[in-house]
């Protein structure tokens, strides 16, 4: 079985579980950005297992590919993250994803794949264990489907596994407690299809059903010995936001799902797969706190939640603090950015400004450089969507998490202001160009908008209300052609994750299957000016 381990920090903790079901690593690694922060990640909890690697550097046909140099990164890392000899003696494969191509040698002829499989098959050992010893199966990861309930996947880590057989479910954090159960059906693994089998034994990844209060964690056991297996804690949530039914003037126009009771039984479904998200009921039935390990992994879930046509609103996401011993804890990130020079004291002031530390620099070729920074989760909240403007797109920002430590302080808010819509009704080419004088729009003409709507951002740093629906008086003087000379720039269309890095605390984003629309929290001025009081 090949299993892919998510590149992301956010799902760290199941790359920890995705690692315990393997027997070998293939460590693959860009030609020209070397080894990346997540590169780190995955290869010390590979060492920690003393799991055997290949190293395959793809991109090499790349025109910027720096290949040697890279192979010294990697050398360098293994033996930064303790590597022992034998794991420093691993074997580099060159390959071109692109091309279809591998080789064992820099430069050497590759005409297919055949060395990168030749040498999986030659490296990695065969699964170890007991086939007659009692069973054990570590579930590592759970999925769901309507018909069957919950299903664990997980390795045989020794024994075997018959289809409607009793066993109990035990679990290392809970000594003592045992549950009975039936496996009702067992799968194994063909390429990316499940296939029912009769019978699995030692080393095989497979998928049972039958156990409907299955966790991540529980060990399946034989009824007479139950022995629980070590397994790797969930992350916690560091990031939460509240999920809202949509209560604009164009609510329920453009959704399938829009009621709470409907978002609510999503989300809940959504624990059923996804064991690092946190869902909470809040003091309003029409608002649930939903935290997850990043901005990334609750995008996520907006994403699919849109596109299966629900129809809600968002928060700015929050960082979730710790205190311990009196102490108020936040989240840290350790960030790696690799920039050209010249745009490396603008990235550096940035960071220091969100009390970000700098840790490490290092020049490479081609004018690049890379600095490392420690800095507060929160620090990061809309700081990409800058940074990529800084660099003028040039730069590469990756994050992982680092720790808990003391609170930074306070940072700066987001520098520019909101350009509000006045009135309800569709934008106009005569309205709008009044209006994009005053910073940079959202829309463009004919969208309809509704008062209290955010349709731009103002340099200035200060909400301003505009009436982009304003058409030009009607009168009998006409100058030749002076309605075709407004010319609008083109509308900055946003992304989600572009939106959630923009919005304040007093803002939200309106998600529907067709739009992102950004819009205030209290959409009526006059209400909007006396809750600022």
């Amino acid at each position: 079985n090949i299993i892919d381990t998510p590149g992301h920090a956010d799902f760290g903790g199941e790359v920890e579980r995705v690692l315990k079901m393997v027997n070998g690593v293939v460590l693959l690694v860009d030609a020209f950005e070397g080894p990346m922060p997540q590169t780190k990640f995955v290869l010390k909890k590979a060492f920690d297992l003393k799991l055997p690697v290949i190293v395959c550097i793809n991109k090499v046909d790349r025109p910027e590919a720096r290949v040697e140099d890279v192979m010294d990164e990697v050398i360098d890392l293994f033996i930064e993250l303790g590597a022992q000899e034998d794991q420093l003696d691993c074997p580099f494969v060159f390959a071109s994803a692109k091309e279809g191509t591998a080789t064992l040698e820099l430069g050497g002829d590759a005409v297919d794949m055949d060395k990168l499989f030749d040498t999986v098959v030659s490296q990695i050992p065969a699964p170890e264990g007991d086939m007659e010893a009692p069973l054990q199966v570590l579930i590592s990861t759970i999925d769901y489907n309507d018909y069957t309930g919950r299903i664990g996947i997980g390795k045989i880590d020794r024994g075997r596994i018959i289809a409607g057989q009793e066993a109990v479910i035990t679990n290392i954090l809970r000594p003592g407690e045992v549950e009975k159960v039936k496996i009702n059906k067992v799968y194994e693994f063909e390429g990316l299809n499940r296939v029912e089998v009769a019978e699995a034994t030692v080393g095989s990844i497979i998928a049972i059903t039958g156990v409907t209060n299955i966790h991540i964690g529980d060990t399946i056991c034989p009824v007479d010995t139950p022995e629980p297996l070590p397994f790797v804690k969930i992350s916690e949530p560091t990031l939460a936001m509240t999920f809202s039914v949509n209560n604009s003037p164009f609510a329920g126009t453009e959704g399938k799902f829009i009621t709470s009771r409907q978002i609510r039984s999503r989300l809940y479904k959504e624990l059923q797969t996804d064991v690092g998200l946190l869902v909470e009921d809040t003091d309003s039935t029409d608002a649930f706190k939903v935290s997850g390990r990043g901005e990334l992994h609750l995008s996520v879930l907006i994403e699919n939640m849109r596109r299966e046509g629900y129809e809600f609103q968002v928060s700015k996401p929050e960082v979730l603090y710790k205190t311990v011993d009196g102490k108020k804890l936040e989240p840290m990130e350790k960030v790696t950015i690799d920039v050209g020079n010249e745009f490396m004291g603008i990235v550096i002031e940035k960071l220091g400004q969100r009390k970000g530390e700098m840790i490490t620099m290092s020049e490479s070729n081609g004018g690049y450089a890379r600095v490392e920074f420690i800095i507060p989760a929160r620090g990061l909240i809309g700081y990409r969507q800058e940074f990529m403007t800084d660099t003028k797109g040039n730069g590469i920002l990756n994050a992982v998490f680092h720790d808990y430590a003391p609170f930074k302080g306070e940072i700066p808010k987001r520098q520019d202001g909101s350009i509000i819509v006045f009135e309800t009704g569709e934008t106009t080419t005569y309205g709008l160009h009044a209006a994009q004088e005053r910073g940079i729009l959202f829309v463009g003409a004919g969208v309809p908008v509704y008062s209290g709507m955010i349709v731009g951002s103002t340099p200035k740093g200060l909400d301003i209300e505009v009436n982009v629906c304003r058409k030009k008086a009607q009168s009998n003087v006409r100058a030749s052609g002076s309605d075709e000379s407004l010319k609008l720039s083109p509308p900055k269309n946003m992304s989600l994750e572009e939106a959630l890095e923009f919005i304040e605390d007093d803002e939200l984003i309106e998600v529907t299957p067709l739009n992102f629309r950004v819009r205030k929290k209290i959409l009526d001025s006059t209400k909007r000016y006396r809750s600022k009081k």
